[in-house]
């Protein structure tokens, strides 16, 4: 009997040294550290990997998590420089790069981010007025983010960025806004209008300024070929002209060779010019010019019929 208790509690031993030994066996996973202290003092912080403590003596005292972490924050009150109340909710994004400091540093750190953010918000937007702080975003964030993790870092917490989340005006600041936003929108509708009409009378101007230039270009162009067309009529019928009196004379100078080679006398002769220089008047010369040898023998040629004349 005595013996069957005896190995009862050698077994429970057994146990309890294995279940001591195992609870002593830890395994951190990646991006997480485990503060261990030893009777209640720092002893070290634990990577990622197999770890062994020490039973009773070491204790694990907080797990951190070393990945990038967001919080967001409730919309807090603020004060503008032109003493406008408004709403502004911020959202955080921070790391823990020291597990010692984060754990031993502050008591409470989100709760210490939360109101240190709120204080710095507050101290940034009382410097600024309404329309700067609605167009300043940007400078808002990197402000904030420098002086928080200027002021976080003892804590082993650092502060990789800050983003205003919401800004949130007073419903009369937000009735102005609106209204200035749709007088500014009917502005600009306004000039648009304006400059499509302007354009639009310019364009008409200009298509009509084009349409005269070629009525005048398609008028001189027309003008041009007219006044060659008469110029070439007039070349022609000079030309055809020329030429006929040039037939006529060669003809009339044909009949005198003729008659030269029939032995006509000199009166025939001077006849048949008279007869020519007819011709060559046509009935349109004002005035002929006759030489004085054909003058003479035209009157002679008178009186030799005047004499004819006058004999029964």
């Amino acid at each position: 009997m005595l013996g069957v208790m005896f190995r009862i509690l050698f077994l429970l031993l057994v146990i309890i040294a294995l279940f001591t030994a195992v609870s002593c066996i830890r395994i951190v996973r990646q991006a997480q550290a485990l503060v261990v202290e030893r009777l209640g003092a720092y002893q070290a912080t634990w990577g990622t990997g197999l770890h062994f403590k020490l039973p009773i003596i070491d204790r694990v005292a907080r797990k951190v998590d070393l990945k990038e972490q967001v919080v967001d924050f409730a919309p807090q009150p603020v004060i503008t420089k032109d003493n406008v109340t408004m709403r502004i909710d911020t959202v955080v994004f921070y790391q823990i790069t020291d597990p010692k400091m984060f754990c031993y540093g502050v008591a409470n750190p989100i709760m210490a981010i939360e109101n240190l953010t709120a204080t710095t918000l507050r101290n940034i937007i009382g410097d600024l007025e309404l329309d700067q702080t609605l167009t300043s975003r940007e400078t808002i964030n990197t402000k904030m983010r420098a002086s928080l993790d200027v002021a976080t870092d003892p804590w082993g917490i650092k502060v990789n960025r800050v983003e205003l989340k919401n800004i949130i005006p007073p419903a009369a600041i937000q009735d102005a806004m609106e209204k200035q936003m749709k007088a500014e929108r009917e502005r600009r509708e306004a000039i648009l209008r304006a400059e499509g009409e302007k354009k639009s009378t310019i364009l008409v101007a200009e298509g009509k300024k084009e349409s005269a230039i070629l009525d005048a270009e398609a008028e001189k162009q027309a003008a041009i070929l007219r006044a060659e067309a008469q110029k070439e009529k007039m070349i022609k019928e000079a030309e055809g002209e020329a030429e006929a009196i040039l037939k006529v004379q060669q003809a009339n100078a044909e009949g005198i060779r003729y008659l030269k080679e029939a032995g006509a006398d000199e009166a025939v002769l001077t006849m048949k010019s008279l007869e020519a220089f007819e011709k060559a008047a046509d009935g349109k010369a004002t005035k002929i010019i006759i030489p004085s040898e054909i003058q003479g023998m035209a009157g002679l040629v008178k009186s030799i019929s005047e004499i004819s004349a006058r004999q029964p």
